[in-house]
């Protein structure tokens, strides 16, 4: 169990870490119909954004897709969490680096991340919106 000094500096480190992406430009990869590549698990689903090109690479690699053609947009991060996000009409948040060992992050659908009207409540039934 964690002390409350660790869930502190926890809690400093994540909000740094969610103002370094709200401020960064993020490679989203897209598809076929030029929409964001998602992922759902979990009852959430999930943005796909990537820091750079390489570990946009290692994702399509731990696909088995490294052969095709990766097209992408360059989004600043912000935009994802603040109009991307609420604009799926489900609980919606964004995976940063997925397939990158130990560099990615999640940024989940709740109060703090995403805006109000799109959170889902810490402890929820799935699928429940925060109002």
């Amino acid at each position: 169990m964690p002390t409350s000094g660790e869930v502190v500096r926890g809690r400093r480190e994540f909000a740094a870490l969610l103002g370094e992406f709200r401020r960064a430009v993020v490679l989203v990869p897209l598809g076929e119909d030029e929409a964001p590549l998602v992922g759902d698990y979990g009852g959430v689903r999930w943005i796909y954004a990537f820091s750079d090109e390489t570990a946009l690479a290692r994702f399509a690699l731990a696909r088995a897709e490294g052969s095709r053609e990766w097209p992408y947009r360059r989004v600043l991060g912000a935009r994802l969490l603040d109009a991307a996000a609420p604009a799926t009409g489900v609980p919606c948040g964004v995976a940063l680096d997925v397939g990158s060992e130990g560099d990615g992050a999640l940024f989940p659908p709740v109060p703090g991340i995403v805006p109000d009207g799109a959170a889902v409540a810490v402890g929820s039934q799935e699928g429940e919106q925060l109002r």
